[in-house]
């Protein structure tokens, strides 16, 4: 300050404009504090666009897009955001959690469309499980089929990748065989024709041939109307169409995995045959694929089914609900169609086209039957499936065991 500081005199004065400068200042502070936090917003943006590429490559992205390209599949597969899956399952909720398994969880979401889905989260995955990661979504974009699960999109920008599949709300065939209520006769008939038409399409009708490799009862999903949807193509294979065979390392389930695959690495489209002919068997039986329950030496599904069809033992091991509401003709021609799909080798198994026509043909058969109730079991199955080339021998040579069985049964269902 200046002057005298007196009324009467020069009074005080402000020698230099400090609130000009104060306020200069405080304005200086502000733009670079601003100036520092779009910085370190932008680095950290460029750190997460730097790790979601690191993401993206660990988890194949650059891979996938490469093989699409190479295969020519115009793929409509969706890319969605970490955050539009977070929202979805409210940040991976376990209260949205559908199952969990050896390759990671299934959650329940809701996208922001109102469309329900089901997101399947891997585990922490090294290279070795990226092939399988990419194979899934490769397969999936080739198939358009009503009895295959459809992969809507993927997540490929996370710590572990994501996938996104149509929500199928009744679960697996496995779990409704073996843990929950009776599952009828005829839909068990429907449920096995539509499953072999899908892996009928996967043979014969994709733009490749598909082998699935890992045909089995917990990978087919029933929908609210108990459709059967297909799941599950980490372990499949595509085989070009001048190939018989593909030499890979051996994966499957036990108690579904074909023995001739399993001594010989080479997988052909027989090796599903084999494993829908044990789904078959449980779909009859309502027995597990393996089981300590039974002896030893018939611990194996395949073992114990065959054995029982071939002494001409069959009724003995249907499920008893099965027995009451199934006609004894139509569990022996399923029984031996399954047996035909059993055999050890793979030459001797039927294609899967002609499996999933034989199974079309009998649900007909039996809708016609339904119609003309005069016509007696014997004459039915001769009539309507002794037609069919590959089962004329089959149904003399099990006329015998039929008669045997034609008995038992008849104790089973009248007891005295």
């Amino acid at each position: 300050m200046t002057g005298d500081g007196k009324k009467e005199g020069s009074g005080c004065k402000k020698a230099f404009p400090l609130d000009v400068v104060l306020g200069v200042c405080l304005g200086l502070v502000f733009i670079l504090a601003m100036a520092i936090f779009y910085y370190y917003s932008r680095l950290q943006k460029r750190k997460l666009v730097q790790m979601r590429s690191v993401f993206f490559r660990q988890n194949g992205g650059w891979i996938l897009q490469q093989r699409l390209a190479s295969q020519g599949i115009d793929s409509t597969t969706r890319i969605f955001t970490e955050e539009e899956l977070q929202k979805a399952t409210e940040n991976y909720s376990e209260n949205r959690i559908l199952g969990r398994g050896g390759y990671g969880t299934v959650y329940k979401g809701l996208l922001s469309n109102q469309q329900v889905v089901a997101i399947k989260r891997s585990k922490l995955i090294d290279e070795s499980q990226v092939e399988q990661f990419i194979n899934e979504i490769t397969i999936l974009s080739q198939i358009n089929h009503r009895n295959v699960v459809r992969l809507l999109g993927c997540c490929l920008e996370t710590q572990v990748p994501l996938l996104v599949y149509e929500f199928i709300s009744n679960g697996t065939l496995f779990k409704h065989i073996h843990n929950q209520d009776f599952l009828p006769w005829e839909d068990r008939l429907r449920i096995s024709k539509e499953t072999a038409h899908a892996i009928a399409y996967l043979h014969s009708a994709a733009s490749f041939p598909i082998i699935h490799r890992d045909i089995k009862s917990s990978n087919i999903l029933l929908d609210e109307k108990y459709t059967a949807k297909v799941s599950d193509f980490g372990a499949s294979r595509s085989v070009p169409f001048d190939c018989t065979h593909v030499t890979t390392l051996v994966q499957g389930t036990l108690g579904y995995l074909d023995p001739e695959y399993f001594h010989t690495s080479q997988l052909t489209e027989k090796s599903d045959v084999y494993s829908f002919g044990v789904v078959l068997a449980e779909l009859i039986t309502g027995q597990m694929p393996i089981s300590f329950d039974r002896p030893e030496d018939l611990r194996n599904l395949e073992t114990y089914f065959t054995s029982l069809v071939d002494e001409g033992r069959l009724v003995r091991a249907i499920e008893p609900h099965i027995l009451k509401e199934a006609k004894l003709d139509e569990l022996h021609f399923v029984a031996h169609l399954a047996r035909r799909c059993l055999n050890v080798k793979g030459e001797d198994r039927p294609a899967m086209k002609e499996v999933a026509l034989e199974l079309e043909g009998l649900r007909k058969a039996v809708k016609k039957r339904a119609n003309d109730r005069s016509i007696t079991e014997r004459e039915w199955f001769v009539q309507e499936i002794g037609s069919t080339s590959s089962l004329i021998s089959e149904v003399s040579e099990s006329s015998r065991q039929y008669s045997l069985d034609t008995e038992l049964l008849s104790t089973i269902r009248h007891p005295r």
